[in-house]
């Protein structure tokens, strides 16, 4: 009887052990927002946390901006300058930069775990501590979800879209030919002139050519 127990106790315990992983599994893929609706509802909260970090941009306000980084962040302008939380918020505070026009486009949101990656288009109209800014620029902001929902962010880093080449850098056109053969004109050089000259006695001709 003893022998008979020992395998059915075994198998209890694997299809214990099955549903503890299926729930494990299914518990982390719910969690990470893989649902599509959760997906949708994570990458719409991004949305609107990007225009309240725009609009607090064009109103300097600095207590917004405070609230909404990590105290870990780190940002990287489009000149490579680096800066902390405390660093970026001096900087508000200070009216060391101040933004006047921020217009985005192209935004999109890739959500990875508790992860969100904003990339967008920029047109931006601004001063700081070198003078007046204004451009079109490229940027990656990275949100994190914390245990309690919100959202922090956590990095930046922004790249200048190098503006149309003007009028002058393109290429010059090609000067007009000169004119050739035995029907040249008086205007041509003395040096074009006797090369389409074959007879040595016309020599004297050059020099008077040279002459007026």
């Amino acid at each position: 009887m003893a022998r008979s127990v020992r395998p059915i106790r075994h198998l209890l315990w694997a299809a214990a052990a099955v549903l503890v992983c299926v729930q494990v599994a299914f518990g982390a893929r719910f969690q990470s927002g893989t649902h599509p609706e959760k997906k949708h509802e994570a990458k719409r909260q991004v949305e609107l946390l990007e225009e309240e970090w725009r609009v607090a941009q064009l109103m300097g306000d600095a207590a917004t901006m405070d609230r909404m980084l990590s105290d870990d962040y780190i940002g990287i302008s489009m000149t490579g300058q680096v800066s902390t939380k405390a660093q970026q918020l001096d900087r508000v505070r200070n009216h060391k930069v101040a933004i006047h026009r921020v217009d985005l486009s192209d935004m999109k949101v890739k959500l990875i775990g508790s992860i969100a990656i904003v990339t967008s288009r920029a047109e931006v109209e601004a001063t700081n501590e070198s003078g007046p800014v204004r451009g079109t620029f490229r940027y990656t902001r990275v949100y994190q979800r914390l245990p309690s929902g919100a959202w922090k962010i956590t990095s930046f880093e922004a790249t200048r879209i190098p503006s149309p080449k003007s009028n002058r850098e393109q290429p010059a056109s090609e000067p007009a030919p000169l004119p050739s053969g035995p029907t040249a004109s008086r205007n041509s050089t003395s040096y074009e002139w006797s090369l389409q000259r074959k007879d040595p006695a016309d020599w004297r001709g050059l020099f008077r050519l040279q002459c007026l």
